[in-house]
C-alpha cells in the first residue's frame, strides 16, 4: 500500500531552491518565522554532497527547521521522514528529525513523542543521514506514534552548542505503510522464514518459526509446493494459496483451524485431506471430531484407516467424525479378493483354524465360507509363523481338514488394521456405496462403535461388518440401510446389512431396506428397538428369509416396538462348535415385544419366529413372545411360529419358560398362546374324554400341564340328568403326546374349558 501511488497523495516538501519561504525556523505553523527572513540560513545552490542545500548557522539551543505545508497522517499509513547533513565549520551539534503534531480543525495534538533519535555530528564534511518513522500505530520501528494528530509540520533539530555551520540536503518524505503490511494485516507469510514451496527443500522448520512468530495473526502458505517431512503443529489461524505434501507417518496438525476444508486448501486432494484430517483428530486433545463440512469425499478405493496414522496400532478415546458424505467411484479397487486354503479345525479349539495353507493370502476381515461354517464368520488375526487363522466365531460342523474360502469385501471406510479401537463415533454421515463398495468395517476388538443419523446406501456386499469383538456394546442409531438388491428377489440376494459377534449390541430406531439378512447376532445382551426392516419382494408365494438372526442359543435379547415386515426373526446356535445339546444353556434368553410383524403375498407355511436348532437335544428354556401384532395381506399363513428340523428337532418334553400371551392375529389360521385356554365339547356320554391340543400350542408343543379345567355349561349323564364332578387330568396322552385326556367316575357329556400349557413354568 503506498498512498502516493494508488491516492495521489503528495508527502515530499518541496526543494529549497523553491524558496525558503516554506521552512521555518519555529514550528512550522503559519506565521511563524521562516528562513527567508531570519537570517540564519541560506541556500547554498552548488554543494558538491547534495547539489541545492540549506546552510543554517545554530544560534538557539534547539535550532529548528520545519516545513510549513502539512503531511497528512493517516490511519494505516507510515511515512518515514529522512535528512542528510554535514557540518561545516564550528561547534559540532547533534541532529533529530523533529515534527509538529496538528489537529484537525487547528490547535496543536497531544503526541507522546515529537522528536526522533538523535545523531551527533562528529567530522567536518561527513555526510550524516537521520530518519525516523511516524505514523498512527504503535509498532516495533515507528518513532513517533501520532494517532491523534491529523497532520505534521516536520523538519530537522539541531542541539548541542551553537555557532557551527551546518548544510542540510533536500529533507525527503515517503510512503514506507509496506514495511507494516504483514502486520497490518495480522498476516505471516512463510515464505518470509525460509519456506522454498520447491516441493525438495524441507519446509517444516520455517512453517513452525512462522507459527512461533505469528502470536495470534494469520499464516499465510502463498502459492508452490511445501514439503514437510516432519511433524507440523501450526497454533495459530492459517490460509493457504498454495499446497503442502508430506508422509503418512508425519502429522500435520491444525489447532485452530481444525476442520476438513482447511485441510483439502491444504493438501488439494480430498481423499489426502481426509487421511490427514482423520490422523490429527486422534493426535490433538482439543477436537473431539472432524467436522466434513458437508463435503463429499469421493473414493476409487478403501481408506485403509490405520494407515492414516500408521504409528498407532490401538486407540481408546472418544472421536467423531461427522457431517460429511463418502461415495464409491468406479476403481479396480473395489474388487473382492477371494482366497482358497486348506485348512483343518476342531471343535476344541473352537476359534481357530490350523495348518492353514498360504495363510499370508488371508487378509484380516475377510468372511470364511467352507462346509459346516455359519453366517457371517469371519477372519479376526493372521499368524504367519504359526500358519493359523483367528476367527470371529465357532464353526458348527467343520471338524477336519477342509478347502475354506476366504472372501475379502472391500469398504470405503477400513478399520481392521488397527488391533483395538473404542470410542469411535460416526454421526450425520452418508456412504454411497453405489454398488461397488461395502461401508464400514470394524477393528478386530474394541468398546462401543458407535453409528447415527447416518445413511449406508447400496452396499455391494456388507453395509457394517465386524470381524471380531469390536463391536462389543456396538450402537446402531436412526440409521438407514438401503440394499443394492432391492430389484433381486429374496432368494438371488447376499447382502447383509450388519453383523455383531460379541455382547451388548444397541440397534435402535433404524430402517432397513431389502437386504437378505438385516442383522446376524452372535453375542448376547442385544437391544433390537424401534427398527423397522422389511425384506419382501413381488414374487406370489415368495421366498422369505430371516431378517434378524440370533446364532447363539442363550442370547439374552430383547426385541421390541419393531416393525418386522416380510422376513423372520431366526435362532439359532450356528456359532456353536459343539451344536448338540448335552449340559448347560440351551435356546433361551429372548423377548419378542410389541412388534408389529406383516408380511404380503407368502406361502401359507410362512412364519414370523422360526428357532433352528443345529443339533440334537435342545429346548426352549426362556421366551417371552408378548403383546405383538402378527398381520398377514394377500393370503393366510398356518401359525406364526415353527422349528426348523433342517439339523435336528426340539426336544418338547424339556420346555419351560415360555410365553406366548396379548398378541393379535390378522390372517393367521392358528392363534397359538402359551399357556393356551381351549374348549372341548363331548357330544357322547364317557368317562374319558381326550382333547387334542395341537396345533394352538407354540411350537405344536406337548400337552404338558393343565392348570385350569371348568364346565362350560352343564354336564349331563346320557339321560340328560346334570351331574357336579370336577374331572382329572390325564397330560401327555397320546402317541405324539399333544393331547389331554379328562376322566370322570361317570359317564357324561356336555364343554369344558381348560388352561393347557406346552412348558414347564419354574
Amino acid at each position: 500500500m503506498n498512498k502516493a501511488i494508488t491516492d495521489g497523495i503528495v508527502f515530499q516538501p518541496l526543494p529549497f531552491a523553491a524558496g525558503l519561504g516554506v521552512w521555518s525556523s519555529g514550528d512550522g505553523t503559519p506565521g511563524s518565522d521562516t528562513y527567508a527572513t531570519s537570517g540564519t540560513g541560506v541556500f547554498v545552490p552548488a554543494d558538491q554532497d547534495f547539489g541545492g542545500a540549506l546552510e543554517v548557522q545554530k544560534t538557539a539551543t534547539v535550532q529548528k527547521l520545519r516545513y510549513m505545508g502539512e503531511t497528512p497522517i493517516l490511519r494505516g499509513c507510515y511515512l518515514r521522514i529522512t535528512a542528510r547533513v554535514k557540518a561545516v565549520a564550528g561547534p559540532l551539534p547533534s541532529v533529530r528529525i523533529a515534527g509538529w503534531a496538528g489537529r484537525n480543525g487547528g490547535g496543536a495534538a497531544v503526541v507522546p513523542v515529537s522528536v526522533g533519535p538523535q545523531t551527533q555530528l562528529s567530522t567536518y564534511g561527513a555526510v550524516v543521514e537521520v530518519s525516523a518513522i511516524v505514523g498512527s500505530g504503535d509498532r516495533t520501528g515507528v518513532d513517533l506514534v501520532w494517532g491523534a494528530a491529523a497532520y505534521g509540520h516536520f523538519g530537522v533539530d539541531l542541539t548541542g552548542p551553537s555557532g557551527g555551520l551546518v548544510r542540510i540536503d533536500d529533507i525527503v518524505i515517503e510512503d514506507v505503510t509496506v514495511a507494516f503490511q504483514r502486520d497490518m494485516m495480522a498476516m505471516v507469510d512463510v515464505r518470509d522464514y525460509g519456506a522454498k514451496g520447491d516441493n525438495v527443500a524441507d519446509d517444516s522448520a520455517a512453517f513452525e518459526a512462522a507459527d512461533a512468530a505469528a502470536a495470534g495473526r494469520e499464516i499465510l502458505v502463498p502459492a508452490g509446493v511445501y514439503r514437510l517431512a516432519q511433524d507440523v503443529t501450526i497454533q495459530n489461524r492459517i490460509r493457504f494459496q498454495g499446497r503442502v505434501t508430506q508422509q503418512a507417518d508425519k502429522r500435520f496438525i491444525l489447532q485452530k483451524d481444525f476442520d476438513y476444508q482447511t485441510y483439502v486448501d491444504a493438501f488439494g486432494n480430498e481423499v489426502e485431506a481426509f487421511r490427514k484430517a482423520y490422523q490429527a483428530l486422534l493426535n490433538f486433545a482439543d477436537h473431539e471430531s472432524l467436522d466434513l463440512n458437508g463435503r463429499r469425499i469421493t473414493l476409487t478405493a478403501p481408506i485403509d484407516m490405520q494407515a492414516c496414522d500408521p504409528l498407532r496400532t490401538t486407540f481408546a478415546t472418544r472421536r467423531v467424525i461427522r457431517n460429511g458424505q463418502i461415495e464409491a467411484a468406479a476403481g479396480a479397487g473395489w474388487d473382492t479378493v477371494s482366497v482358497t486354503s486348506q485348512a483343518t479345525y476342531s471343535a476344541g479349539n473352537a476359534a481357530t483354524l490350523t495348518n492353514v495353507i498360504n495363510v499370508a493370502n488371508i487378509a484380516v476381515g475377510a468372511l470364511v465360507l467352507g462346509a459346516g461354517v455359519g453366517r457371517e464368520v469371519y477372519v479376526t488375526s493372521t499368524n504367519v509363523a504359526a500358519r493359523t487363522v483367528r476367527l470371529s466365531g465357532a464353526l458348527y460342523d467343520a471338524a477336519g481338514t477342509q478347502t475354506f474360502t476366504f472372501r475379502r469385501f472391500k469398504y470405503l471406510l477400513d478399520f481392521s488394521g488397527y488391533a483395538s479401537l473404542s470410542q469411535f463415533i460416526l454421526a450425520d454421515m452418508e456412504f454411497q456405496c453405489a454398488g461397488l463398495a461395502s461401508g464400514i468395517l470394524l477393528a478386530p476388538d474394541g468398546l462401543t462403535f458407535h453409528l447415527r443419523d447416518s445413511f449406508v446406501n447400496r452396499p455391494k456386499d456388507r453395509g457394517v461388518t465386524s470381524p471380531g469383538t469390536g463391536c462389543q456394546g456396538m450402537m446402531v442409531d436412526r440409521c438407514q440401510f438401503l440394499s443394492n438388491e432391492q430389484s433381486l428377489r429374496v432368494q438371488d440376494r447376499t447382502t447383509t446389512a450388519l453383523n455383531s459377534n460379541t455382547n451388548d449390541a444397541k440397534i435402535r430406531d433404524n430402517r432397513i431396506v431389502l437386504f437378505r439378512h438385516f442383522a446376524v447376532l452372535a453375542g448376547g445382551g442385544a437391544l433390537i428397538t424401534g427398527n423397522h426392516w422389511f425384506h419382501g419382494d413381488t414374487q406370489n408365494d415368495g421366498v422369505r428369509r430371516g431378517g434378524l438372526v440370533f446364532t447363539q442359543p442363550n442370547c439374552r435379547a430383547a426385541v421390541t416396538g419393531n416393525y418386522i415386515d416380510n422376513c423372520f426373526i431366526e435362532w439359532t446356535n450356528e456359532s456353536d462348535a459343539n451344536p448338540a445339546y448335552v449340559s448347560g444353556l440351551t435356546f433361551g434368553g429372548l423377548t419378542v415385544t410389541g412388534n408389529h410383524f406383516v408380511c404380503i403375498d407368502v406361502s401359507s407355511a410362512f412364519t414370523f419366529i422360526v428357532v433352528k436348532p443345529y443339533g440334537p437335544g435342545h429346548a426352549v428354556q426362556g421366551l417371552s413372545v408378548t403383546g405383538n401384532v402378527f398381520r398377514t395381506f394377500e393370503g393366510n399363513i398356518d401359525r406364526v411360529e415353527t422349528v426348523d428340523t433342517t439339523f435336528a428337532d426340539l426336544d418338547r418334553g424339556r420346555m419351560r419358560q415360555v410365553s406366548f400371551a396379548g398378541n393379535v392375529f390378522h390372517g393367521v389360521t392358528t392363534m397359538t398362546a402359551n399357556p393356551a385356554v381351549l374348549t372341548h365339547t363331548q357330544a357322547t356320554a364317557a368317562t374319558s374324554w381326550v382333547a387334542r391340543t395341537d396345533p394352538y400350542l407354540p411350537f405344536l408343543g406337548r400337552a404338558r400341564f393343565v392348570d385350569a379345567v371348568v364346565a362350560d355349561g352343564p354336564l349331563t349323564t346320557a339321560g340328560g340328568a346334570m351331574v357336579n364332578q370336577m374331572p382329572w387330568a390325564d397330560n401327555l396322552y397320546s402317541a405324539d403326546q399333544r393331547d389331554v385326556r379328562f376322566v370322570f367316575d361317570q359317564a357324561l357329556k356336555g364343554t369344558i374349558r381348560y388352561t393347557v400349557r406346552m412348558d414347564n413354568p419354574i
